[in-house]
């Protein structure tokens, strides 16, 4: 089987998860600078079979698109450019950042670790692809 990609895309970083190549466990595979994002997952898909490029798609709390909605839509427009052979979807990602820090705090990591926004944004991607892939299952 081929590795699911999960992303958590930002106008600054974007965070990437991946699973498995059986599609049962979600890993954060690091986090890139926004405007490097297509080199990298040029190479990374050129080295390992990829089905699925699953997008977070920022939302506020009401459901309204958040401000950086129009930004997730061209990105995800590109993905599927640049990859046809790959799905590309979008999964509402509400609550990943607020969860990401939750899950950082609880792991005991020191203060200055808790504050780099890119493990938040890794773990984001995490949480993005693991959403997905639940539901897939079910």
């Amino acid at each position: 089987m081929a590795r699911i990609l999960g992303i958590d895309y930002g106008t600054k970083r974007v965070g990437i998860a991946a699973s498995d190549p059986l599609q049962i466990i979600a890993s954060g595979l690091d986090t890139i600078p926004t405007d490097r994002i297509f080199d990298f997952l040029q190479k990374y898909i050129a080295t390992e079979e990829v089905e699925t490029i699953v997008v977070g798609e920022p939302m506020h709390l009401d459901g309204q698109p958040a401000q950086i909605a129009h930004l997730v839509v061209g990105f995800v427009r590109k993905l599927r450019k640049l990859f046809p052979d790959i799905e590309v979807v979008t999964r509402d990602e509400r609550y990943t950042s607020v969860d990401a820090k939750a899950i950082i705090l609880q792991s005991g990591a020191k203060k200055k670790k808790r504050r780099e926004k890119g493990l938040v944004d890794k773990i984001s991607a995490v949480l993005i692809l693991q959403d997905y892939m639940e539901a897939q299952r079910s």
